[in-house]
Formats: C-alpha cells, structure tokens, sequence
C-alpha cells in the first residue's frame, strides 16, 4: 500500500466481524464508510471550529485546512496511520499572549509556522534515533508540566473575553459540556465539545425569545445590546466561497512565546500514534517519527495561507475504539466533507452565529 488506497472489503463490508477490527487497509462498504466520514466530522467539528474562532482565526478556512492537512498525513504516512488532524487548542494561550504584544492574526500564523517547521525537524530527528528518544528527551514529568500551563493559559481567555457575554449561558454550557464528559459513554463522550456547542446554540436562542437582548461586551470590547444569538450574517454569506486568507509575517518575540508548545505536540502525536498501535496491534514506532513530521509539514502548510497549527485528534481515535473500524478510507471521506464544508461561508455563518 504505496500511498494508502487500495483498501480490501472487510468481511461482507457490513460491520467488524466478531473480535476483528476493520483495519487501515480495509474498508467497509463505501455507503457505510461515507457515513463514518461524517461521523468523524462530528467528533472533530467541535474543537476545530472553536480553536481559530478563540485565536481570531478564521474558522471556515480551519475547517477546510483540517481536510487538506489529513488528505496530506495520510499520503505522508502511506495510510498506515488513521488519524485527522483538526485545529490545535494548545495554542489558544499563546495567541492571547501575542494578542497583548501588539501581534495580530498575521504574527500568531508566522509564530505558529515556525513551531510547524521545528516540529518536523523533530520528526525527522524521532524517525532518524527511534522512537526511545522522545522518552529519553520527554519524560512525563516534562510533557505533563507543559500541558498543564497550556490548560492554565487558557483560564484567562475565558474569563476576560467569553464569561463576560453572558455569565449565564457560560456556566450553563460549561456545566452541561463536563456533564456530557462524564456522564456519556463511547461516540457520545467524545463529542462532548461539538454537543455543547449546540446546547449553547439552544440555549442562547431560546434566552433571546425569553429575555430579548442582553447588554454586555462581545469579544472583550465595549458592551453592546445585542441578541446573543445573531443570524443576520447567514443570509447575507454565499452558498460557495473561498475562506479568507492572509500571509503570516514573523515577530521573534511571538516565536518565542509560541515554541514550548512543541513538547504538547510531539507528545500528543507519540500518544495518538501508541493508541492506535494498540487498538489495531500493527507495530507503529518506526512510523512514529513520519507522523510527527507530517504533522509538523501540515501545520506549516495550514499557517502559510493564515490557518492554525494542527494536531491529531483523540476525539476520532476515540470513534475508531467505538466503532472497531480504523479503515483509513473512513478518513478520506471525512476530509472532503471538511473541505466541502470549508468552500461554504454559509455554513460558517450559520455556526458563528
């Protein structure tokens, strides 16, 4: 399997035979496999369209850049390894810090261009040594320091820019978002996120038609009356449309900033690509190093036309342990409809609303 296509049938390509699993290299019938597609959309939208909309990046070409930057993993990593790669929320933090600087959308994409860069750079280093070098250099009590200072530069963005607008559908939603964590099991749990963010929706239209208008700041500017949830845009965006995109340029000062956050990444893809090993119980580590530098390549390609950095995504590997069903060709068909969904300002409207 050079690139990745050539999937066999499994079994009658109806569901897992009993105790297998569907493996990369197989696929079940293409009706069933397009609809895994969408359900892999599902469980990465959430995170996806939220983490540029927080960075002030534009979420439709995020949307769109998640499919190309799959389409480009799978190719790199010759279908080996089923992943998507969505937007990264780790940088959320940086992009406030770089917002305070004085740096704009532009200077966030060129910071995070060079964390893509030296990223790969470290692929290439993992896939040159082996993968024992990431827990020689990375041990957890690295990786664990530095995920949770990213999770403690996220406390401020919420609290200065989202609790403001509405305290009240904030905690309802952030309650209801852990509660679905918790409580759901399988898929459901592991698209908490994207089920929150339609509670929210709900909530906030049903607050409007209760309560009218709200007087509070949007966005961490001046308050304002506004509906709290506002559909004038959606009929006012195209149905087909290319997304909005810009250049990156380059502050030193933003890099720096921006550069711890390769320990997260290479630790989370070491994860992912470990998980998936043992879910299919196909060897990866002398492809570990492959998919961290297809990532590293990905978020490079994604932030030099104004997008955020990517990762993989546990929230799909996650379908996959639920479904039993790793066929990379499920992966494809999610990746056009992220693409399909990015050339559609409409729908971009409808869920920025």
């Amino acid at each position: 399997m050079k690139v990745g296509f050539g999937w066999k049938l499994h079994g009658d390509g109806r569901a897992p035979r009993p105790g297998a699993v569907v493996r990369p290299d197989e696929r079940l019938a293409w009706g069933r496999t397009v609809g895994l597609g969408a359900q892999h959309v599902v469980a990465m939208f959430g995170a996806t369209f939220v983490a540029p909309i927080l960075m002030g990046l534009d979420p439709n070409l995020a949307v769109m850049v998640s499919g190309v930057a799959t389409v480009f993993f799978l190719l790199v990593t010759q279908g080996r390894i089923p992943s998507y790669l969505g937007s990264s929320l780790s940088f959320v933090g940086v992009a406030a810090v770089i917002k305070t600087q004085g740096g704009d959308a532009a200077t966030l994409t060129g910071a995070l261009l060079v964390v893509g860069a030296v990223l790969a750079a470290c692929g290439a280093v993992v896939q040159g040594f082996g993968a024992k070098v990431i827990h020689a250099v990375l041990p957890p009590v690295v990786t664990g320091a530095v995920v949770m200072l990213i999770g403690f530069n996220l406390a401020p963005v919420a609290a200065g820019t989202y609790w403001p607008q509405d305290q009240w559908t904030a905690l309802l939603v952030m309650a209801f978002t852990a509660l679905a964590l918790v409580v759901l099991r399988g898929f459901w749990s592991r698209i908490a996120i994207f089920l929150g963010l339609v509670f929210g929706y709900a909530v906030s239209w049903l607050f409007d038609r209760v309560f009218g208008r709200i007087d509070s700041p949007v966005g961490g500017g001046a308050a304002t009356e506004h509906w709290r949830l506002d559909l004038s845009g959606v009929g006012r965006a195209d149905w087909i449309g290319l997304p909005s995109l810009h250049a990156p340029s380059f502050s030193a000062s933003a890099v720096l900033v921006a550069l711890p956050v390769v320990v997260a990444l290479i630790a989370e893809n070491a994860g992912h690509v470990k998980a998936v090993s043992e879910m299919t119980g196909d060897p990866l580590d002398d492809r570990m190093g492959t998919a961290i530098m297809a990532d590293g390549a990905a978020t490079v390609l994604s932030t030099a036309v104004g997008g955020p950095a990517t990762t993989t995504y546990a929230e799909n590997i996650g379908v996959m342990a639920a479904t039993r069903v790793y066929s990379t060709a499920a992966y494809w068909c999610a990746a056009g409809f992220a693409i399909l969904f990015g050339l559609c300002p409409k729908f971009g409207a409808v869920v920025a609303a």
